[in-house]
């Protein structure tokens, strides 16, 4: 028996033929209170919402599906998906679309010193085509790799599009990525041609990028390259013979973050980006009014999956920041409909909220019902934020008490999850759901999520990656016989569908006294009381665990506050653990983990091994002291 999702329906799943059956068809059987699920030809039924009775004919392997108490309610997923699969376009049949029926509607908007630059859906086309032209007049031919290596703008999008009309296929690389990695994604992927855009360090990247790799520079301040953006459209003509991929066609390699070595690239056809953009823009609610700020990477699934897509699917209105320093600036210029966010950010803006209006005083104003709502749509025009019908987060779990936070305040987040492999599709809280704080919502339509014997997360997903490229064994290894994606988070599903992520199968470790420790749950706990903004709890081979910890920016506490706050913590979380995965010490780290130093990836996860290497000498250190701090070191 397995137990897990389709759609947003439970099921206990008891086969009676192969395991595994991808888009089954379902007919009900009320005398046996059950369902008859089949896998034959008319995948469709089950794909997009609805249920077909297939009269007594037993088509193919099938098994006896008992749902949950609900009455008779047959399989009610979120919502119904739009399209069926064989009307499925690809995004160059729909830009083609948006050049055609609306040409002068504006889709990207850039800021340059101040000044929003806007680009209408023939620009784009047109620049987009003279690239094309561009890397064929460099050799480049259908199917060769071509890097991206910028911060989000217009022209990473505008590169990504003339990727595709020549038949090539884009690597998108992190602007955060030292030369090391850029080095060995370029090698790896045997990249013909590098677009090299906005980036925080401009020094030259002569010496990581290989010979025979062509770079080609933005029209922004940047790493010297062998061609201009500008030269480059001025010397093309827009291409009159482009690509016409098929959905099955390969589209783009993205290379996982690496938090445990080397990033693999994953390897996606046109189908896993038609999919998400078809389907995600109506699943979030978004229409023609719907307005973007592209601030996180471009480089990430997410990113592609949430806003690129969609926009070229949907026709939304894409804005972009110029610069750390003016993004709250963009934020409250653009208004964005949809907002999605990191963790780390949304702690950082909830500072900037207090710093304004201390908790105390706030909390005053929430409880006068004359003042809250005012006081709320203060807060939310403050950051921009006041037209946002939908706010996400991802990459890393969320604190409890920072969400209920946000709740408070009238900005509730939705929590998803997903991964390079799949497309960042997976999981997510929809508008209008119920926001159960520390899941990470329901399996998307279409998506089957099940966890395994030993409680790892299972997925088959319509935007599942064909491959690890190169790397036909870490491949085979990642899938189970009958067809689920290996996820590597260990994960709960509760009886209406929400999941909760617990941790990593890898991440856990063994004490010196042979007991296993999974780290997750004990960093979530450290994490809820609002002081601790990074946590990694280590301790392999020791006889008690360790946390190493950074508190928040502007706290106002003094050294002993800090110190006696937290082993109050530390207190609080041991009481209800058992006896060897107690902490025996918190350790106060002074350097911010980031994707610079290398301690973070560029999606901000924990790079466990490499934390607890850096801080050896102090985690091996026996010291009386329940709380200590780096700096005394």
């Amino acid at each position: 028996m397995r137990l897990g999702w389709l759609g947003t329906q439970r099921v206990e799943l008891r086969f009676a033929g192969r395991r595994g059956l991808n888009a089954p068809n379902i007919t009900t059987d009320r005398s046996k209170k059950g369902l008859l699920v089949s896998n034959c030809s008319l995948v469709a039924d089950m794909v997009f919402g609805h249920a077909r009775s297939l009269g007594p004919a037993r088509l193919g392997p099938a098994f006896w599906y008992r749902p949950c108490p609900r009455g008779d309610t047959l399989w009610a997923p979120n919502r119904r998906m739009p399209v069926s699969e064989s009307s499925l376009q690809t995004p160059l049949q729909k830009l083609r679309h948006w050049e055609q029926h609306a040409p002068e509607r504006i889709y990207l908007r850039q800021p340059v010193d101040r000044q929003w630059r806007e680009f209408s859906w023939r620009e784009v086309g047109e620049q987009a085509r003279r690239l094309t032209a561009a890397l064929r007049g460099f050799g480049l031919r259908p199917g060769d790799r071509v890097g991206i290596f910028s911060k989000n703008c217009a022209e990473w999008i505008i590169a990504d599009l003339a990727v595709m009309l020549g038949g090539f296929v884009s690597v998108p690389i992190y602007s955060t990525a030292n030369a090391q990695t850029l080095r060995y994604v370029l090698e790896h992927s045997e990249a013909r041609a590098l677009f090299v855009g906005k980036l925080d360090q401009t020094e030259d990247l002569g010496p990581a990028i290989p010979s025979g790799c062509v770079s080609i520079g933005f029209p922004y301040p940047t790493a010297p390259t062998e061609h201009a953006w500008a030269e480059l459209l001025g010397a093309h003509a827009p291409t009159g013979d482009p690509a016409d991929p098929s959905l099955d066609d390969v589209m783009t390699i993205l290379y996982t973050s690496g938090s445990t070595g080397n990033p693999k690239g994953a390897v996606h056809t046109y189908r896993s980006f038609a999919y998400a953009g078809t389907h995600l823009a109506p699943l979030l609610g978004c229409d023609e009014q719907t307005r973007i700020l592209s601030y996180l990477p471009l480089a990430h699934c997410t990113e592609r999956a949430y806003v690129e897509a969609p926009s070229l699917y949907h026709a939304l209105q894409v804005s972009f920041s110029e610069s750390l320093a003016t993004f709250f600036d963009d934020l409250k210029s653009v208004r964005p409909t949809l907002f999605g966010s990191v963790p780390r950010l949304w702690k950082r803006f909830q500072l900037g909220v207090l710093q304004m209006m201390p908790q105390a005083q706030l909390d005053q104003a929430l409880a006068n019902p004359q003042m809250a709502e005012a006081v709320r749509h203060k807060i939310a025009q403050g950051l921009g934020l006041d037209a946002s019908t939908w706010n996400g987060s991802g990459a890393a779990p969320m604190a409890p008490a920072l969400l209920e936070w946000w709740q408070s305040v009238g900005l509730p987040i939705c929590e998803g999850w997903g991964m390079t492999e799949t497309f960042a599709f997976g999981s997510q809280t929809l508008p209008g759901q119920e926001i159960r704080i520390g899941t990470i919502g329901k399996a998307y339509p279409d998506t089957e999520l099940v966890t395994s014997d030993e409680g790892e997360l299972l997925i088959k997903s319509p935007t599942m990656m064909r491959e690890y490229y190169k790397e036909p064994e870490k491949t085979a290894a990642s899938f189970t016989e009958d067809g689920f994606f290996r996820t590597g988070d260990r994960a709960e599903i509760d009886a209406d569908g929400y999941i909760k992520i617990t941790g990593r199968v890898k991440e856990i470790f063994k004490t010196a006294k042979g007991k296993y420790v999974a780290p997750v749950p004990i960093e979530s706990q450290l994490a809820q009381g609002g002081l601790v903004e990074q946590v990694c709890v280590v301790g392999i081979g020791r006889k008690q665990p360790v946390a190493l910890v950074q508190v928040v920016e502007g706290h106002g506490l003094d050294q002993a506050a800090v110190g006696q706050a937290l082993a109050a913590l530390m207190m609080q979380v041991n009481e209800g653990l058992e006896s060897h995965e107690r902490l025996d010490r918190i350790i106060v780290i002074d350097q911010p983990w980031t994707p610079g130093n290398g301690l973070l990836t560029p999606t901000l996860k924990i790079k466990r091994h490499l934390v607890e290497a850096k801080y050896q000498a102090l985690i091996a250190r026996d010291d009386e002291a329940r709380v200590e701090f780096e700096a005394d070191g």
